[in-house]
C-alpha cells in the first residue's frame, strides 16, 4: 500500500521537474528566436550599408580593388564584432576580413545555394560555414550590391555578414546550469514541505485508524488529537471522529446501564416467582398460606409482563423514524385528557382522590400523534394517582401561550428532591423514596413520556415544592 508520504511526495517531485521542463523549454525557444532575430536584422543592417556603401563606391571608382576600400570594410567589420565578405556575382570572394585581417581572396567561393538565394530571392539567412570556408557554422546575412545601368540595376556582386554562435550556445548552458541547481533546491524544498505536511496530515488519520482498531476491541475512550492548532478538513474530520467516539461511548454505556437495570428488574420478581413456587411444591409453605402465595406469584407475573411491554413500546418509539413521526395530524387535546381520566377513573376513586380540571370548554387543536400523547397523559395521570397522599387532589391544567398548548399535571404528596428531578426521564429510574411504594412501577413510563415529546420536538418539565409535584408538556396549536 502506498502511504500518504509517498504520494504527496510523487506527486510534488513530478509537478516540480514538469514545471521547471517546460519554464526552461520555452525560455531557450524564446531566446534562440528573439537572439536570431536580433542578430538577424544586426546583420542585416550592416550588409545593406555595406551594399550601398559598395554601390557608391563602385559607380563613383568603377572597382572596389581599393586599398581605402578594404580598409573601410575592416573597419566596419572591427566595430560590429562579426566577418564581412564581398563577392562577385559569380560568388567569388574579393574582399574577406574580421576587421583585423584579410583572408581567403580568390581562393574560395561562395557555395551555390547561396549565390542563387541572393539573386533570385534579394537576400539570404541562415547559419552556414559557407561551404567549408569557416570552421564552424556562423549566423549569416547577405545582400546584393546594385548599381544602376541607365534605367535598369544590375547587380554587381554580394555582401555577406556573419557572427559567431557561441553566444547562444552559452546563453543555454547558463539556463541549463541555473535550471539545475533552480531544480535542486526547489526539489529539496518540496521533500522538506511535503515531509511536514504528510506528517501532519497523516498523524491524525493514523490514530482514527488505531482508535477504529480499539472500538473493534471495545475500548471507546480513545480520542484523536493534535488538531487544536490548526484547522483543516482533516481535522474536522477528526472532530467528527471524537464526536462519533463519545456517542459511542455514551450508547455503550447507555447499553450497559439498561442491561444492569434490566438484570435487576427481572430478577427480583423471578427469584420471589421461583421462591413461593419451590415452597409451594416442596410444602414449606403451609396449605393456609398457599393461596397468598399464588397471589404473590401473580402479581409478580403480572409486573413481568408489564416490564416486558414497556421494553416493546420503548423499542416501538426508539425504531420510529424522523419521517413517520413528523407525520403529524390536528386532534383535539381536551378528548384525550377526557378519554385518560375516565380510564382511570376506578384508579382515582379507589385511592380516594379528587379531580380538578381547568382547560377550555371548546375544542382544543394541537398537532401530534393522539395514540402517542394519548400514551403520555396516561402515563402522567397514572403517575400522579399512584403517587399522590390519600384524599388529595390530582389538578389537571391546559393553558395556551405563544401558539403552544401547555398541559399541567400535578399531585399532593412527597416532594422530590431537587437532585432527583433530572433523572426522573432515564430508564428504570425510580426515586429513593419511591421504591417500596411503588410495587407495580417498571421505571419505564416517564421515559417514555420523554421519548415521545422528543420525537414530536416538544418538550416537558418537572417541578417538585413543597409536597407538590406537577408535569408540564407543551404541543404546537393548529
Amino acid at each position: 500500500m502506498k502511504s500518504l508520504y509517498k504520494r504527496q511526495l510523487s506527486m510534488m517531485v513530478s509537478i516540480t521537474l514538469l514545471s521547471f521542463t517546460l519554464l526552461s523549454a520555452s525560455f531557450m525557444l524564446l531566446s534562440y528566436r528573439y537572439i536570431i532575430t536580433e542578430k538577424r536584422g544586426a546583420m542585416g543592417h550592416n550588409a545593406g550599408y555595406i551594399a550601398s556603401f559598395t554601390s557608391s563606391f563602385f559607380q563613383q571608382y568603377g572597382t572596389i580593388d581599393s586599398d581605402f576600400y578594404r580598409y573601410y570594410v575592416a573597419s566596419i567589420a572591427l566595430i560590429s564584432d562579426s566577418h564581412v565578405i564581398v563577392a562577385n556575382p559569380d560568388g567569388e570572394i574579393l574582399v574577406a576580413t574580421d576587421g583585423t585581417q584579410f583572408f581567403g581572396r580568390g581562393t574560395q567561393h561562395v557555395p551555390t545555394s547561396v549565390v542563387e538565394s541572393v539573386l533570385n530571392e534579394g537576400s539570404y539567412a541562415g547559419m552556414t560555414t559557407l561551404g567549408g570556408f569557416y570552421t564552424e557554422k556562423r549566423y549569416m546575412a547577405a545582400l546584393p550590391i546594385t548599381a544602376e545601368l541607365g534605367s535598369t540595376n544590375v547587380v554587381r556582386g554580394m555582401v555577406l555578414v556573419s557572427d559567431e554562435a557561441s553566444g547562444l550556445a552559452e546563453m543555454w548552458s547558463a539556463t541549463a546550469t541555473i535550471f539545475f541547481f533552480s531544480a535542486v533546491v526547489v526539489l529539496l524544498i518540496s521533500v522538506v514541505v511535503s515531509t511536514i505536511t504528510s506528517a501532519r496530515q497523516a498523524r491524525p488519520l493514523n490514530e482514527m485508524a488505531e482508535a477504529a482498531r480499539k472500538f473493534g476491541r471495545g475500548e471507546f475512550d480513545v480520542r484523536v488529537t493534535g488538531c487544536d492548532d490548526h484547522c483543516d478538513e482533516i481535522c474536522t474530520l477528526a472532530e467528527s471522529f471524537n464526536s462519533m467516539a463519545s456517542s459511542l461511548q455514551k450508547v455503550e454505556a447507555q447499553r450497559s446501564e439498561f442491561i444492569a437495570n434490566v438484570s435487576h428488574e427481572l430478577k427480583t420478581p423471578m427469584t420471589t416467582i421461583a421462591g413461593f413456587a419451590e415452597g409451594i411444591l416442596d410444602g414449606t409453605v403451609p396449605p393456609e398460606r398457599q393461596r397468598e402465595s399464588l397471589e404473590i406469584i401473580v402479581s409478580e407475573t403480572r409486573r413481568l409482563s408489564r416490564l416486558v411491554r414497556r421494553m416493546l413500546d420503548l423499542s416501538r418509539l426508539n425504531a420510529l423514524s424522523e419521517d413517520n413521526v413528523t407525520a403529524q395530524q390536528q386532534f383535539d387535546l381536551t378528548e384525550v385528557v377526557s378519554r385518560v381520566l375516565i380510564s382511570l377513573e376506578g384508579k382515582i376513586t379507589g385511592r380516594d382522590l379528587d379531580v380538578d380540571v381547568q382547560m377550555p370548554e371548546d375544542k382544543l387543536m394541537v398537532w401530534g400523534d393522539p395514540d402517542s400523547i394519548t400514551q403520555v397523559c396516561y402515563n402522567l395521570v397514572d403517575n400522579a394517582a399512584k403517587f399522590a397522599a390519600p384524599g388529595t387532589a390530582l389538578t389537571i391544567q391546559i393553558t395556551k401561550k405563544d401558539g403552544k398548548a401547555f398541559t399541567s399535571i400535578s399531585n399532593l404528596g412527597a416532594t422530590i428532591p431537587a437532585g432527583e428531578l433530572p433523572l426522573l426521564f432515564d430508564r428504570f429510574h425510580k426515586a429513593d423514596y419511591s421504591r417500596s411504594m411503588d410495587r407495580e412501577g417498571v421505571g419505564l413510563g416517564l421515559y417514555i413520556v420523554k421519548t415521545i415529546l422528543s420525537n414530536l420536538k416538544e418538550t416537558i418539565t418537572v417541578t417538585s415544592e413543597d409536597g407538590v409535584t406537577k408535569f408540564t408538556f407543551t404541543l404546537t396549536l393548529a
